[in-house]
């Protein structure tokens, strides 16, 4: 039986990807007889309990359980000095690749701390091999210390089910530069097609809406999956993202997909999306238009594609990850 001390804070501060990835892996985890699971958390979502998170909590008061044989820390914030062997999720290093378009204080400290924490860390875990390559090109990270185990689908993402009406393209994404949301709009208005964006408010000055373009904001996951049954496709055109859980999600709901060539939303569709050059608007335009064209092509590949990426999996993978990093 091993201990497993986990940090959960990711919870209190978003419900995008890392809160996906966090969740599924929980559920999971509790349904497993081979660990004794303990949570750990810190503050609130405001932004002090951040700052005070980041500066204090991490690098100097978590992985101070005596008993754990294993802390993993499901983001790249994490304890310099552990006490118990450390595990590390890395979801992307979108804040070494494109720090102008984080806000000031995590392009700051995060050159500053990750690299120390990720060298503390027994094993690390890429949710890519393309996450891997820039943990090995960014960090210099040894790869004998990285294990891929790519994220999953929820069940509440399926094909069977109701579906929204309207003829639209649906984007799915927190309102944050790295999203590529002005290239989007431009595309869906080249493309004459209503432009449904569903996230959360969040930095950079991006703001959506009007002109054929409608900003839903946070949706439940049922509404999240009827909204991506009923899209003429989804377009995921991210300039750097880790793994892009949009894409998966996707798939599996029965929607044709269109996102970013040359990125781990590629490795991730594996030949079930439409690929673009996500700095040209008119290629993405044109993609919207092909993955509408091709659905009969698209729609089979994804779910057989997303059938491949499952929670239970990833919880096994894991806790072999624990396994080699606490023995």
């Amino acid at each position: 039986m091993i201990r497993v001390a986990i940090d959960v804070s990711p919870l209190l501060q978003t419900r995008a990807g890392t809160a996906r990835y966090l969740k599924g892996l929980l559920r999971e985890l509790r349904r497993r007889d081979d660990i004794e699971l303990h949570t750990c958390s810190f503050g609130r979502s405001d932004r002090l309990s951040t700052l005070v998170r980041d500066a204090v909590w991490y690098p100097f008061a978590l992985g101070r359980d005596p008993g754990a044989d294993v802390l993993h820390c499901p983001t790249y914030r994490g304890p310099l000095r552990p006490t118990a062997p450390l595990v590390v999720t890395v979801h992307d290093l979108a804040v070494f690749r494109h720090p102008e378009t984080f806000n000031r204080w995590t392009r700051t400290y995060s050159p500053r701390v990750v690299p120390r924490v990720l060298a503390a860390a027994r094993r690390v875990i890429a949710v890519s091999d393309f996450t891997k390559r820039e943990l090995v090109e960014v960090l210099n990270l040894p790869p004998d210390r990285i294990r891929v185990v790519p994220n999953a689908v929820d069940d509440e993402f399926t094909s069977e089910g109701p579906a929204a009406e309207g003829d639209y393209v649906l984007a799915v994404g927190t309102l944050e530069p790295r999203k590529n949301l002005p290239r989007l709009v431009e595309a869906a208005r080249r493309s004459d097609v209503e432009l449904r964006i569903v996230g959360a408010r969040g930095w950079g000055g991006v703001t959506v809406g009007g002109n054929g373009v409608r900003w839903l904001g946070e949706v439940s996951d049922a509404e999240l999956a009827r909204l991506y049954r009923g899209a003429r496709c989804v377009a995921y055109p991210s300039l750097y993202e880790g793994f892009g859980i949009p894409v998966l999600e996707a798939m599996a709901c029965g929607a044709p997909v269109v996102t970013s060539r040359g990125t781990a939303m590629e490795e991730v569709a594996d030949g079930a999306a439409v690929l673009v050059d996500t700095s040209d608007a008119e290629e993405i335009a044109v993609g919207i238009e092909r993955a509408a064209a091709e659905r009969e092509r698209l729609v089979p590949r994804g779910l057989e594609r997303a059938r491949a990426f499952r929670w239970d999996r990833v919880a096994a993978a894991t806790v072999d990850v624990y396994r080699e990093a606490s023995g």
